[in-house]
C-alpha cells in the first residue's frame, strides 16, 4: 500500500495545555481516526509549549561563562546563558550561532528557537522527550485500542545543505533504526556499516507538511510507512552515536 501523509491542524496555544487532549481534539477536527501501525509525528515545539518550556530571555541573569561565550560568538549574554544550560557539549561556533549537543543531537544554539513564540521569549526542547513519547503511545492505546508509533520531531540544518530537514528528538512504539548490515546491494556487495534512520526519515516526511512558519500544523499522521512496531522501551542513545565516531565532527577537527 502507498504511504499516506495526513497533516493535523491545530490552534494557537499561549499557555501550557494537556498535550494528549489537544491531539485528540485536533485529530477529530481533521476527521482522522488513528489505526494500528500509524505513526504520529509531533513538533517538539508543540510538546515544549504544552509543558510551559518558554523563557523570557531578558529575565535570565548571565554567568561569567555566558558573558565570554556571548562575546566570542556575538550573542546576547542572557541567550548564551540559556544555550549553556541546555547544552550537553559545545563544539565551537560562528557569529550568531554556537554549535552544541543537546539531548544527543548536534544543533545550533542547543535547539532553542525564537520562531512561533511571542517577542522576547524562547522555546526550549521538551522535558524528558522519550518519557513523553511513551506516555502518549500508551494513552492512544487505551483510548483507541490501537498500536501507534510516536515521534517527537524538530527541524534541523544539514551540513552543506540549504534549508531544514526533520530530525527525531525521541520516539516510542517503533524501531528507530533498521540495521542493514550483512544485506547485499544491487551488485551483491555486502553492506558493512549501513543503518537506515527510520525515525529521522519519518520526521523529515512530516517536516515537509508541518512547515516552518504560520502553518499551524504541529502534528502529522503517517500511514502505511512499514515502520516496525515495538512495545519495548526505546533507549535515549539508540539514534545517536558518540561524537568521536561522527565523520563530520572528527573530519572537521582534522586539519590538512
Amino acid at each position: 500500500m502507498s504511504l499516506t501523509v495526513l497533516p493535523v491542524k491545530s490552534t494557537l496555544k499561549k499557555e501550557p495545555f494537556d498535550l494528549f487532549a489537544s491531539l485528540v481534539t485536533d485529530l477529530e477536527n481533521s476527521g482522522i481516526s488513528p489505526q494500528n501501525g500509524d505513526v504520529l509525528v509531533i513538533s517538539s515545539k508543540y510538546v515544549a509549549n504544552s509543558q510551559g518550556r518558554i523563557i523570557e530571555y531578558n529575565k535570565v541573569a548571565p554567568s561569567s561563562d555566558a558573558e565570554q561565550v556571548g562575546k566570542k560568538f556575538r550573542i546576547k549574554s542572557n541567550i548564551a546563558e540559556i544555550i549553556l544550560r541546555e547544552s550537553d557539549a559545545i563544539f565551537g561556533g560562528i557569529p550568531g550561532f554556537v554549535i552544541t549537543s543537546s539531548d544527543n543531537i548536534m544543533a545550533p544554539n542547543a535547539g532553542i528557537d525564537k520562531s512561533n513564540t511571542k517577542d522576547g521569549t524562547i522555546v526550549l526542547y521538551p522535558n524528558e522527550p522519550y518519557l513523553g513519547a511513551e506516555h502518549l503511545r500508551r494513552k492512544f492505546l487505551l483510548r483507541y485500542n490501537v498500536h501507534v508509533g510516536i515521534i517527537i520531531a524538530d527541524s534541523r540544518l544539514m551540513p552543506g545543505r540549504v534549508g531544514t530537514v526533520g530530525v527525531a528528538i525521541s520516539c516510542s512504539g517503533i524501531e528507530p533504526t533498521s540495521d542493514l548490515r550483512g544485506e547485499k546491494d544491487l551488485y551483491g556487495n555486502v553492506l558493512r556499516v549501513t543503518f537506515q534512520a527510520v525515525a529521522d526519515d519519518l520526521a523529515s516526511i512530516a517536516n515537509l507538511k508541518m512547515g516552518e512558519a504560520s502553518d499551524a500544523t504541529p502534528c502529522v499522521l503517517i500511514r502505511d510507512s512499514d515502520a516496525r512496531l515495538t512495545d519495548r522501551k526505546i533507549g535515549e542513545n539508540e539514534m545517536a552515536i558518540h561524537y568521536e565516531q561522527c565523520v563530520y565532527v572528527r573530519g572537521l577537527g582534522t586539519r590538512i
